[in-house]
Order: C-alpha cells, then structure tokens, then sequence
C-alpha cells in the first residue's frame, strides 16, 4: 500500500508459515508484516533518513507497566542522556486517527514522560510538544528534525 511517505525498498519475505514478514531494523529481526508494521517501518525510515533521528536511540515495541497493566509503545525515542524524548503511536492505514488514539499515546506518556507525541496512520502525520512547567501542549506544523527537539 502505498503511504503518504517516502518510499523505500525492505526486505520483505514469506516465513516458513508462508506469512509476509518484514526486517525491522531497530529489532534486528523479521517480523509480521500487518498494515500497522508497515506504517511503523516506513515512519521509522523516515525518521533516520529524512529527519535525522539516531537509530541508536530508538526501539520499537517498547514495554511498559502502567497500573499493573503491561502495555507496549510502538516506537519510542530517547534524547541523549537516554531519557524519552519522543513517542510514537502508528495505525494502519484504513484507521482514522482520532481522540481515542491521542488518549491512548497520553496514557503510555504518564509513565514515559516524553517530551513529544507523534501519531501516524501512514496518510496523516501529527506531532505535539509538550510543556510540562506550565501543564500545556502545541501541536507542530511538521515532524522536527532530532536536533531540533
């Protein structure tokens, strides 16, 4: 499916299953490849390559507890100290990113305290810093470079 990013080849196979599966370079191994994964390996390319984000201090699939719960984050960023600095939250593209998508990545985010809040379907892009000494948020007109965050 084509996605309102920039296009790259991966390497994508069939298991021994006969499932697609695809190379998750922060992972460093194959995983399914539903339409969810295929935001999150073309957002995460866009990310190093278009926008300079180290892939060094990324990881997907990242686990958390909150209340008990054991919850995952989809990609999360940290800044150079080790800290999170950014979390990302992917759809598949058929899903329209709406309230409840924003709720779910702020809930992960009163664990992580990240300093940004990305969502992506694929289609729509959205970023949100967060200014957590006067309790407020804006929303960027496009997705940063690294060093600019």
């Amino acid at each position: 499916m084509r996605l309102n990013l920039p296009e790259h080849e991966f390497n994508v196979k069939k298991n021994d299953s006969g499932q697609l599966v695809i190379f998750d370079q922060l992972r460093k191994r194959f995983v399914a490849l539903t339409p969810e994964e295929w935001v999150r390996q073309h957002f995460v390319h866009f990310l190093v390559s278009e926008r300079h984000f180290p892939a060094a201090l990324m990881a997907n699939e990242v686990s958390l507890t909150q209340n008990g719960i054991k919850r995952r984050c989809d990609t999360l960023v940290a800044d150079h100290c080790g800290e999170p600095l950014v979390i990302v939250e992917y759809k598949a593209p058929s899903v329209q990113v709406t309230q409840a998508t924003f709720d779910q990545i702020v809930r992960y985010n009163m664990v992580l305290r990240a300093r940004y809040l990305m969502v992506s379907n694929g289609m729509c892009h959205y970023c949100c810093r967060l200014d957590y000494s006067n309790g407020s948020y804006a929303f960027l007109p496009d997705i940063p470079d690294y060093e600019a965050l």
